[in-house]
């Protein structure tokens, strides 16, 4: 199973192709909260992640290649996983707003995926609070070397926040699991 995410650009295509209303870092962020919560990858995870039960996944195709990659590289230990997120070359506005875009994808899948009450713990639970906070932010359009250091950062932030509540809710699930 290959851990490489396609280009974003690919990711829009099929979305486009699709018909789907929504932009590849938002679904990406749905796919990866849908992971981080429990949802399994199968056919479906698509209709189950936007919540449109005649939404399906054929193999092969990118979006399903994303979701391979993404489900595998929550499981990689050297901590590979990835955002799929605007390139360095794009505007500063662009990058933020697909990073909180991302977010609130995020949020929406691992709701479904987890329930209303996931057992969490209490790093997980002020991760999740975290990422509500910058789901409900805003870009701004204009930005200097410092704001660029500030999103490096809060990327890198996103990205441990959603390896712990995969760690909370699928790690820890299967830890108990074969203690039993």
């Amino acid at each position: 199973m290959s851990r490489t995410l396609p280009e974003i650009e690919e990711v829009e295509a099929a979305i486009r192709k699709a018909g789907l209303a929504v932009d590849p870092s938002e679904l990406h962020g749905g796919l990866c909260g849908w992971i981080a919560g429990g949802g399994e990858i199968g056919q479906d995870w698509l209709g189950k992640v936007l919540a449109d039960p005649s939404l399906s996944v054929a193999g092969g195709e990118v979006l399903e290649r994303m979701a391979q990659a993404s489900a595998a590289q929550f499981e990689d230990r050297d901590f590979g996983f990835e955002l799929l997120l605007p390139g360095a070359d794009a505007l500063l506005v662009e990058r933020s707003g697909a990073l909180f875009e991302w977010c609130r994808g995020f949020l929406g899948g691992f709701g479904l995926a987890s329930g209303a009450k996931p057992a969490l713990s209490g790093e997980g639970r002020e991760a999740l609070a975290d990422l509500a906070r910058l789901a409900a932010a805003a870009p701004q359009e204009d930005g200097d070397q410092e704001d660029e250091e500030a999103l490096a950062e809060i990327e890198e932030f996103v990205r441990v926040a959603a390896l712990l509540l995969h760690g909370d809710c699928v790690l820890a699930a299967r830890h108990r699991q074969s203690l039993n």
